[in-house]
């Protein structure tokens, strides 16, 4: 069961939360797209339940509200080093299932991997998320081949049709919502017109495939895949020295790419997968491959946002479907 109010009474409810937490949502920014005339779909704080966009998958992932593009570790002097302040107040996340199944492999990497990392920790401690249904696939989804279509792991649920909000209250911090009593339950995706196949057989032989050299004269290696993806987590850290103390600054965490220039140089002027066709090996086995046989699942959920953002027309869940083919390629 669940429970229907109005637009304006969830309104109200939603400022009042607001008090106790940050409410992010996928919004639509008119004209910010990629292209003249075109909007751009990310997520920013909203103040209504009509700043949400239902109807379009966004751009780029929730991925950056509890991993920062730019995140400070801690500020430094020639004397002593201080962490920064962690913002007090919890986070409330409108999420898709393919992006809430997302959080699990982050948290996979940074709190089950052998280490808990504390900067990520104290930021998704104060994570709840809201869901976000998808009645129908969007272009370049393949989350039902994925498994990621459909999930349970959410604090809320929250339809809007017309004037009338339905809800769904999982948790007892969100009591506040009180209406009246309706039938609420979430629709989940159980079709997409791509389909992939992860072939079962798959292994490190895969590595000698002919088809990776396709990647090497395609992929410009911009890294636009990674930043979009939900489940990337590579970063580089930076020192940032102050020009009025060239002895005290900060470091900080910044997201990085496996397929930019630069990812894997190492001391010396040695440098890992430098061949463009290589990294792509690395980031699909990584995807389809190795998380899962450390993890049991695959890494990769099925959003699609790599598909959308590529300027040379790559698609991963193409690729995935090629491995079928590679994999006798490499058996024979």
């Amino acid at each position: 069961m669940g429970i229907k109010i109005s637009v304006e009474k969830f309104d109200s409810i939603l400022n009042e939360l607001k008090n106790e937490y940050k409410i992010y949502a996928p919004h639509t920014f008119a004209g910010l797209g990629a292209f003249s005339d075109t909007n751009s779909i990310r997520y920013a704080e909203i103040d209504s339940i009509k700043d949400v966009e239902y109807n379009k998958k966004s751009d780029f992932s929730f991925k950056e509200i509890v991993l920062p593009i730019t995140q400070t570790l801690f500020y430094f002097t020639e004397d002593e080093w201080i962490e920064p302040k962690i913002v007090e107040k919890k986070i409330l996340i409108f999420a898709r299932s393919c992006d809430i199944n997302a959080i699990r492999c982050l948290d996979e990497m940074y709190l089950r991997n052998g280490y808990v990392d504390p900067y990520y920790k104290a930021l998704r401690d104060k994570v709840r998320f809201c869901l976000i249904e998808c009645k129908n696939s969007f272009e370049n989804c393949f989350c039902v081949s994925m498994e990621a279509n459909k999930t349970d792991d959410y604090d809320l649920f929250i339809r809007l049709e017309n004037e009338d909000v339905y809800i769904e209250v999982r948790n007892e911090e969100f009591n506040l919502f009180q209406g009246e009593e309706a039938v609420v339950e979430p629709v989940f995706v159980t079709e997409n017109e791509v389909k992939v196949r992860v072939p079962e057989e798959l292994d490190e032989r895969i590595f000698n495939s002919r088809m990776w050299k396709e990647y090497s004269s395609r992929c410009i290696g911009c890294g636009r895949c990674n930043f979009v993806c939900p489940t990337c987590t590579c970063f580089t850290m930076q020192d940032i020295f102050y020009k009025d103390n060239k002895n005290a600054g900060e470091r900080r965490r910044v997201w990085a790419s496996c397929m930019v220039d630069g990812y894997t140089d190492m001391a010396g002027g040695h440098s890992f997968r430098q061949d463009k066709g290589d990294r792509m090996r690395f980031r699909v086995m990584h995807k389809v491959y190795d998380f899962k046989k450390r993890f049991g699942y695959h890494m990769c959920t099925g959003c699609g946002r790599c598909d959308d953002v590529c300027p040379e027309y790559i698609s991963f869940s193409n690729c995935i479907n090629k491995l079928n083919e590679a994999v006798k390629e490499v058996q024979e």
